[in-house]
């Protein structure tokens, strides 16, 4: 026995009006079993947001600022290009809200995604794995043109970034306030989160080093080849140092618009690329060892932060994106050591008891 007391919680203090008053105030966690001795290791856990991703924020923000310039109406079809989480979240706005939602993936992206839109009442329109990204992202600007639907335009609009500024800045703040923040390590999806959230800490934190992070066979950022725009910031083609990999979420094959801004000022201290297997890697030690369950994308972001922590002074904060949870992943190579059948261990334990067991 021990002296510890049972938890106790005691509610938000208040009622929420909809599901989209839960975005946001995700919580930082402590590491306690995989950070190296002496150095403090947070994770930022956007699994936490209603549709357990990240870009639950992007999402609400894009449709009420069109909602309140008048960009989107009643009524009217919302379209995006997706890898699946701005999807799920735009989904989650849209059944709230009542606005049709088509959303345009490619092909290549985890099954369990598009069937998570499409229970949410979305209708997902599936591109050509060989189009990559740029293919998906061209489908759904041609629908938008051809129907008169709204395109999101996640890549490109200024909601994006504002969001992060507006919220998930000011929550990290507001979490390290009196404490030091040493360095926030993040990968890139459409750039909105490492924007926004520097904009903020080169201001009000400016001694906290920014570290982003890239998939080590597609690093655009990297190459110092600028991406073609077209009139509105749009990518023209694919980018020539894209090549495919398993870090679903990062790293289009084009630098998106938002991203740019934090190339142009130097948002970022550090660029370090990841490799695809070190992100399945750590997303099962964070899994196993912490009770963490992010994707390869918030593994891939862990590696990198492992990588500051490991070399970081005594008493370093070292503060780690995790975009999303693990259970998007199922039908992802992140699952692929774990079988649904019972292992041979498994059965052996179900023999040794005289009661009914299978095997």
């Amino acid at each position: 026995m021990t002296d510890a007391k049972i938890r106790t919680t005691s509610g938000n203090g208040r009622i929420f009006d909809s599901v989209l008053d839960t975005i946001g105030n995700t919580p930082t966690i402590r590491v306690n079993n995989l950070g190296p001795e002496g150095v403090n290791l947070f994770v930022k856990f956007e699994a936490f947001n209603p549709a357990g991703s990240v870009k639950d924020r992007l999402a609400v923000n894009i449709i009420e600022a069109a909602e309140r310039s008048g960009a989107l109406k009643p009524g009217q079809t919302v379209v995006e290009a997706t890898s699946g989480n701005t999807g799920i979240g735009l989904a989650l706005v849209c059944a709230q809200k009542g606005y049709p939602l088509v959303v345009t993936m490619a092909e290549s992206f985890s099954t369990e995604r598009r069937r998570l839109m499409r229970m949410m009442g979305a209708k997902v329109v599936l591109t050509p794995k060989v189009e990559k990204g740029f293919g998906m992202y061209r489908k759904a600007a041609e629908l938008a043109e051809e129907h008169g639907w709204f395109l999101a335009r996640q890549f490109e609009t200024q909601a994006n970034a504002e969001i992060h500024a507006a919220t998930t800045a000011q929550e990290i703040l507001g979490d390290f306030k009196g404490d030091r923040l040493d360095y926030f390590v993040t990968g890139y999806g459409t750039g909105g989160t490492v924007t926004g959230v520097s904009r903020v800490l080169r201001a009000e934190s400016p001694d906290t080093k920014i570290i982003l992070s890239e998939p080590a066979n597609a690093q655009l950022v990297g190459s110092g080849i600028a991406t073609e725009r077209g009139k509105d910031s749009d990518p023209v083609s694919s980018h020539p140092a894209f090549e495919p990999h398993v870090i679903q979420g990062w790293t289009p094959d084009f630098i998106p618009a938002v991203l740019q801004e934090t190339i142009d000022n130097s948002y970022f201290d550090e660029l370090i690329p990841v490799a695809g297997p070190a992100g399945v890697e750590w997303a099962q030690k964070l899994a196993s060892q912490e009770g963490i369950l992010t994707g390869i994308s918030g593994g891939a972001t862990f590696a990198v932060a492992m990588q500051i922590a490991e070399q970081a002074a005594p008493g370093a904060s070292v503060l780690c994106m995790l975009p999303d949870t693990g259970e998007r992943y199922l039908s992802t190579p992140l699952f692929d050591d774990f079988p649904v059948e019972m292992t041979e261990e498994e059965a052996a334990i179900s023999r040794s008891t005289p009661g009914y067991h299978i095997g």
